[in-house]
């Protein structure tokens, strides 16, 4: 798997293995919605459920909560 155009952990400092990644599919999402794996330290995996082989954003454990604050807040929320 690839996360923008290179091996995975290229942005982390190190290899890290979503072979063996339990992906959990967000409620309600359908088909198209996303899967979320959590990795070793605390980072959070994320990909498409229709595209499981295609690209994988990797967050730190801040990133994550920064991003789920604001999905929680409403940032997000289409007007």
């Amino acid at each position: 798997m690839n996360i923008s155009g290179g091996p995975v952990g290229d942005k982390l400092g190190a290899a890290v293995e979503l072979a063996d990644a339990e992906w959990r599919k967000a409620g309600g999402a359908g088909p198209d919605g996303v899967e979320v794996a959590l990795l070793a330290a605390g980072h959070v995996a994320l990909r498409s459920a229709s595209d499981p082989d295609g690209h994988v954003l990797i967050f730190t454990p801040g990133e994550w909560a920064a991003f789920t604050a604001g999905v929680h807040d409403g940032e997000f929320d289409l007007p």
